[in-house]
């Protein structure tokens, strides 16, 4: 028993000795690193049969291949705050159903009425000034563990405000 408590001491004071030496050289000083912003924007849509309940955006400049784009919905307010969904949305009424969707392409992207459902049934509240938050997420985030469904923690992880959303116009205009 001695022998093991020795044992144990000695191993004790191995594992809680400082580990601490003379300072090695000065290292190289580095380059400045860059900062790394995702662009944000702002629209609002009257989905309308005239443009086939669809609104297509450009980039300018155009973004990268390996950007991902995220696109929120307004769908109400909360004493004055605004609650954002992300695209995909469903909807579902006894007509059929409704999904606001979204697709991009490196040069612009559009916001689209889809699914199952005559739109002309649809009243002004589903169809006119439909405002959406658009966000570019640069590919060095793409890995990033959060939940990309998740307006304010997207926002945050990307250091954007209210400020940062610039509004755009339908490339049509």
């Amino acid at each position: 028993m001695k022998r093991f408590t020795a044992i144990l001491g000695l191993i004790g004071i191995m594992a809680f000795q400082a580990c601490e030496g003379p300072a090695g050289p000065p290292g190289i000083d580095g380059e400045d690193g860059i900062t790394i912003v995702g662009e944000a924007f702002e629209v609002e849509v009257d989905f309308t049969a005239a443009n086939d309940f669809k609104e297509v955006f450009q980039f300018d400049p155009e973004i990268l291949d390996s950007d991902v784009v995220l696109v929120y919905l307004q769908w109400e307010q909360d004493n004055g705050t605004p609650i954002w969904r992300p695209l995909p949305q469903t909807v579902f009424f006894e007509e059929g159903v409704l999904m606001y969707n979204y697709d991009f392409t490196r040069f612009d992207f559009s916001v689209f009425l889809d699914g199952p459902l005559d739109y002309s049934l649809l009243g002004s509240d589903w169809t006119q000034n439909q405002l959406y938050r658009v966000v570019i997420v640069p590919a060095d985030f793409a890995s990033a563990r959060i939940d990309y469904s998740d307006y304010e923690a997207v926002t945050k992880m990307l250091g954007l405000d209210e400020d940062d959303f610039i509004r755009l116009e339908p490339k049509s205009n």
